[in-house]
């Protein structure tokens, strides 16, 4: 049978794309997953692939043209669907292409209807994504875990989703065949709107229809002229020519394929201005010559170089992380408090230690050291390890250190947290930072490490930043951010200058629980730990 392949939504908001090109022409055979056309949203590039094997019988768009998001892209003659040939049908054409491409779907279902009754078939089925938390609407597809055409088992993961700062693992409902993945990795999927289709066995009399009805839409397809004069272009280059009313056509692309640029719109309207001074009439350039060169000048001088603003919108976890900082800053009142640490005799520590303990499993780095002695500090100052509620009439002292590292993963902002640090040891912390540094960069974080965080750092130090305004990770108290750590001239006990190695911290507190003496004294224990090693020895049990 016949079957539209609608276009899908490639990109939050996008309700059209540029084909680009057909990597397919009509009456070719495809086999399922093979690339069957280039697309263009504004700025990403986008391969569709075949859902099915078969003939592609029909190609609604020619190349340059604006694709419709939900609607046809081409038709295909799925393979295995047994059809009649009728040769009467079929004598009429009188395209070369439309013959040639009744030829090859004629050759696909020779087969005889007498044999299609009780043949095993498929049957594709939807799968809606669920209600995945109270108040969810959507949520960022993280990874996919399969392809399509992939063979999976009932209850086997296929995607990882990502809400709230919470991942969450999609099964199959079903064992069977992907016939298709409804989003690319970092769009957001709806609730309730198909996520993927599997194919599943069913057992059912193979349709009967003709190959008039492929011949006819054959027929209609080379009856149709494909449009001329279109360019390549992105969306956001015919926005511009169309603020402009530049017709594209006119302007010669410098890119792949003559694609045009920005950049080529600019030139045209700079060539086309002085074209339209210097051209006219050569009659009254004779006559007049100094005033065309003045008309020239004037003309020239007032071409503006005109530059486009591009829009693109905030999805996924980058969307999810505004939405947060607007409430944390709304409803806590943040005060920050700056430090300077004397890091020179930790530094010497952990070069020391780091070849040693090192490994694959294991990076030794600062942060395990920031997170042991903090949590040290934290037990005699639990009032920076506490949560309020709502109205603030509720305080809550969180008897686990719960220490959160702001990750800038390939999806967005992550605050994966080590659980307990009051128990675990300095190496034992490493391991924990090691797993969730690497499981944060690539997007794969377990709901349970995002979760219960109950005090956060962030190390803007690693690009390069000295003093920040960290914004705490509501419904936490405080928040530091790091520096990065310098070699800095300072005078020493005997009043002589030597060279230190110095990291400037920034704390973020709120105001409602936390007074400004209190995190003064908090951050001094802190720094005394991180300053003098030997005392977070001490204070160790």
């Amino acid at each position: 049978m016949i079957k539209d392949f609608i276009l899908p939504d490639i990109g939050e908001g996008v309700v059209e794309c540029e084909l680009v090109e057909w990597l397919v022409k009509e009456g070719d055979t495809v086999v399922e997953d093979q690339p069957i056309a280039d697309v263009m949203t504004d700025k990403a590039l986008v391969q569709i692939p075949a859902p099915f094997a078969g003939v592609v019988t029909k190609l609604y768009y020619a190349k340059g043209e604006i694709a419709k998001v939900h609607a046809p892209l081409y038709a295909v003659q799925i393979e295995g669907a047994v059809e009649i040939a009728d040769e009467e049908s079929v004598a009429a054409p009188s395209a070369v292409a439309t013959q040639s491409t009744v030829a090859q779907v004629a050759e696909k279902v020779a087969e005889p209807a007498g044999n299609a009754s009780g043949n095993a078939s498929v049957s594709i089925e939807e799968f809606l994504l669920p209600d995945i938390g109270e108040g969810i609407v959507e949520c960022e597809l993280v990874d996919w875990l399969v392809s399509e055409g992939d063979m999976v088992e009932e209850d086997q993961p296929i995607a990882d989703v990502m809400t709230d700062k919470a991942l969450v693992q999609i099964p199959a409902i079903k064992t069977g065949k992907i016939a298709k993945l409804h989003y690319r990795k970092g769009q957001l999927a709806k609730v309730h709107a198909p996520l993927y289709a599997i194919e599943v066995e069913a057992y059912a009399s193979a349709a009967t229809d003709t190959v008039a009805n492929a011949a006819s839409t054959a027929q209609v397809a080379s009856a149709e002229p494909a449009r001329q004069g279109k360019a390549l272009a992105s969306p956001a280059v015919r926005r511009m020519a169309r603020s402009l009313d530049i017709d594209l056509s006119r302007v010669s692309g410098t890119g792949k394929h003559g694609r045009v640029y920005k950049e080529d719109i600019t030139r045209f309207q700079q060539q086309g201005s002085s074209n339209a001074v210097a051209a006219p009439n050569v009659a009254q350039v004779k006559e007049a010559p100094s005033q065309a060169s003045q008309t020239q000048v004037a003309a020239a001088a007032s071409v503006v170089t005109q530059r486009v603003d591009t829009v693109e919108p905030i999805r996924g976890v980058k969307a999810v992380m505004a939405r947060m900082m607007v409430e944390s800053v709304s409803s806590i009142p943040h005060f920050t408090y700056c430090e300077e640490f004397d890091l020179t005799d930790l530094v010497a520590l952990r070069e020391s230690m780091k070849v040693k303990y090192s490994s694959d499993e294991v990076k030794l780095t600062m942060m395990p050291f920031f997170m042991k002695s903090m949590s040290l500090a934290l037990s005699q100052f639990p009032v920076i390890n506490s949560q309020v509620n709502a109205d603030c009439t509720e305080l809550t002292y969180k008897s686990r250190h719960n220490i959160g590292m702001a990750v800038d993963s390939k999806v967005g902002l992550l605050v994966p947290n080590i659980k307990d640090v009051q128990d675990k040891s300095i190496l034992e912390v490493a391991a924990e930072i090691t797993r969730l540094t690497q499981a944060a960069r690539s997007g794969r974080v377990a709901p349970a490490d995002l979760k219960d965080g109950t005090i956060s750092i962030s190390n803007i130090g690693a690009l390069g930043g000295t003093v920040a305004t960290p914004i705490i990770n509501k419904p936490e108290v405080a928040i530091v951010a790091l520096g990065k750590l310098q070699t800095l001239p300072r005078f020493n006990a005997k009043g002589e200058v030597e060279a230190r190695q110095i990291m400037q911290v920034s704390w973020s507190g709120d105001h409602r629980v936390i007074d400004g003496g209190t995190i003064a004294r908090f951050c001094n224990l802190w720094k005394q730990y991180l300053e003098q090693p030997q005392e977070m020895l001490l204070a160790m049990r």
